[in-house]
């Protein structure tokens, strides 16, 4: 496993490695290893005849004889048995990982993510990991970077790291602007491009992505109730096949004006809310419902108008 023990074969693939020529940094990338580690491990094994794995192997046993004897099993984390947490936040730290979290900040946020105590200090942190404090501190300076662990002191004027529990909803929105912006990058493609070329239709699918995975993580600030009248509002247009102004919705709904006008505002402001119409605001105030463009290329736009094969022949 990346950063444990070099294994015999590791070093069976460093000698061949090294006789065809590659560097210390390309093969710490394919053993997934510091560079660092690989310099020592050849410096330390070097001999007249070159690095030789065996030999190297060897040393490295012998060099594991000669340490102390290994600890006496650690306490139960928690009241947990120690062996049973370690495994599970080295699961879960390597599931992390898959979604592009490095493994050591993985390893610190699920070791705190699990911690009863509802926080850990820098020493209870390389106990648990058998890490060095180096590895530790920049562990926790990366996740306080992207605000998945904050800082804290305990009654001894220890700094504790803790992970709060809107954790995830302060992640979400902090993504929220990111993918809002991406979506309207994405739009602005689609009138440079035109809707119905490749590229239009691919930064289509992307608009309509990134907008509803913004829609869904941000906190718009609508009411269940203003979401329903935008519906309502949706289906007036619809139903009236003409463009209404809001005093025609407000009249023909029997609302307030008001109340016609923020759901109008509300479908402006969540597109989604819409989707796969559009409401176009004309002239003289009046709103009209329109498909979304960008939800057909321009060819099934023309096969819609021309109709069906079969309606055509049988037309001749």
């Amino acid at each position: 496993m990346p950063g444990g023990r070099l294994t015999h074969e590791d070093r069976r693939q460093i000698a061949i490695w090294l006789v065809e020529g590659l560097g210390y940094a390309e093969i710490a990338r394919r053993l997934g290893r510091p560079t660092s580690t690989i310099s020592r491990e050849v410096a330390r094994n070097s001999a007249p005849g070159g690095y030789l794995a065996d030999r190297a192997q060897q040393a490295a046993g012998q060099r594991a004889h000669r340490r102390r004897p290994v600890p006496a099993a650690q306490p139960p984390a928690d009241g947990r048995p120690a062996e049973s947490v370690r495994g599970f936040v080295e699961q879960f730290a390597t599931l992390l990982v898959g979604t592009g979290l490095p493994r050591m900040p993985a390893r610190v946020f699920v070791c705190l993510l699990t911690s009863d105590s509802g926080g850990l200090t820098s020493a209870e942190l390389v106990r648990r990991l058998q890490v060095s404090p180096a590895s530790v501190s920049k562990a926790i300076g990366y996740l306080e970077a992207i605000e998945l662990v904050r800082r804290t002191q305990d009654s001894g004027r220890r700094e504790r790291y803790v992970v709060d529990d809107d954790v995830w909803l302060r992640a979400f929105k902090a993504d929220t602007g990111a993918h809002a912006e991406v979506a309207a990058a994405a739009r602005h493609g689609i009138e440079i491009f035109g809707a119905g070329t490749p590229a239009g239709t691919r930064l289509g699918r992307m608009a309509r992505f990134f907008a509803w995975i913004s829609d869904q993580m941000n906190d718009s600030g609508l009411t269940d109730a203003v979401v329903r009248d935008a519906l309502t509002v949706l289906a007036a247009l619809v139903y009236a096949a003409r463009p209404l102004t809001v005093d025609d919705l407000a009249t023909a709904l029997d609302w307030p004006v008001q109340r016609a006008a923020d759901a109008l505002d509300a479908i402006s402001r969540r597109p989604i809310l819409s989707d796969p119409l559009a409401v176009e605001r004309l002239g003289h105030g009046e709103y009209a419902i329109t498909p979304r463009p960008d939800r057909l290329s321009s060819a099934q736009r023309d096969a819609l108008i021309a109709g069906p094969r079969s309606t055509r022949g049988a037309r001749k």
